[in-house]
């Protein structure tokens, strides 16, 4: 049984990713050089759906809560994001595996979506901390979470290696429950 919250704002819904529901993002998927700094295939309907599969393995093991991302400003779906690492026992978790269409970069989506998830995990789940993990070059991603008000902690050199087989260095970047509560005054 799904107990996956589904989270909204004037913008988006985050819905729970299900093997139901994943071909809605074939197309956004499979776009060119879409997760160009990510470690997971999603490219083809195969790929994509065994990332799902995974995601959802993964939120059985309790580790893991996948969302499908949906834009109301353009009535579509634009991609996922899941909330991962989930750490009970020290309420630590990361936000991750998030990726949109390049039509739904840059419009505000992705802080909107980020957002909701920090508030649920901070106010709803209690959780202390939330971490992200970016590739260093990854220049976009790492702006973003900073205007969250995100810390860069520390970087984890030849940490991950992406699909063409470059090594990357990621970034981990912190927000602590009470930055985040003072932030929203």
């Amino acid at each position: 049984m799904n107990n996956t919250p589904t989270l909204e704002n004037e913008r988006v819904i985050l819905s729970p990713l299900t093997i139901d529901n994943y071909e809605k993002l074939i197309s956004i998927a499979s776009q060119d050089k879409l997760v160009q700094y990510s470690p997971s295939d999603i490219a083809t309907p195969t790929s994509l759906k065994n990332y799902v599969e995974t995601a959802l393995e993964q939120q059985k093991a309790g580790t893991s809560i996948p969302f499908i991302v949906y834009d109301r400003k353009n009535n579509a779906f634009a991609g996922c994001t899941r909330f991962m690492h989930i750490n009970s026992k020290n309420k630590v978790l990361h936000i991750g595996s998030t990726w949109i269409g390049r039509e739904f970069q840059g419009t505000g989506l992705n802080t909107q979506m980020k957002k909701l998830m920090l508030a649920y995990a901070f106010n709803t789940m209690n959780f202390e901390k939330v971490e992200f993990r970016v590739d260093e070059r990854n220049m976009a991603s790492r702006k973003a979470v900073e205007k969250l008000g995100c810390t860069l902690e520390g970087m984890l050199r030849k940490d991950v290696y992406l699909l063409n087989g470059f090594k990357r260095n990621t970034c981990c970047y912190g927000l602590l429950k009470e930055e985040w509560l003072s932030n929203q005054k």
